[in-house]
């Protein structure tokens, strides 16, 4: 009977892990998961609009919802044979520019849920505008960064 109270625990632990991950961008948008292989982690990315997440979500995180605001969401999994992967914590910065050249520099904060952990930046945007996403990415006990770069168009209709 212990046994079964603890897999349920573990198993309520990773729904609601699950939950946020989702809440936080990973299925916000209509756009596909985003994630690179380094080494011995998996870093998952996403950058979307703020003013998909519901207000409650904004609230308990601090976020401001507007359609000329973007989050850009970073979550690094050590590899485990058999799971989904650790949460690991990290160190993350960067920065975005624009195809005009501004340099708009990204100030991460990192929000621990249960077992996972998130980097959040938020960074405000024009209608229309492009911009390419250079991180540096190092997982706690790494020396050196894994560097990770993507680019996106930001709608503020």
């Amino acid at each position: 009977m212990r046994g079964s109270s603890c897999f349920r625990g573990k198993m309520n632990q990773f729904i609601k892990s699950l939950f946020i991950l989702v809440l936080l961008g990973f299925g916000v948008n209509a756009a596909a998961e985003n994630s690179k292989v380094f080494g011995d982690y998996v870093v998952h990315y996403n950058a979307f609009r703020s003013d998909t997440l519901s207000p409650e979500i904004a609230k308990a995180y601090e976020l401001t919802r507007r359609n000329n605001r973007i989050i850009v969401n970073i979550t690094v999994l050590k590899k485990v044979m058999g799971t989904t992967g650790k949460p690991v914590a990290a160190t993350v910065a960067g920065n975005a520019s624009n195809l005009t050249g501004q340099l708009k520099n990204l100030e991460f904060r990192e929000i621990k849920e249960d077992t996972a952990i998130y980097y959040i930046a938020e960074l405000k945007v024009s209608d229309g505008e492009f911009l390419k996403f250079k991180l540096n990415i190092t997982p706690e006990g790494e020396e050196g960064p894994a560097r990770l770069q993507f680019s996106k168009r930001f709608f503020t209709y």
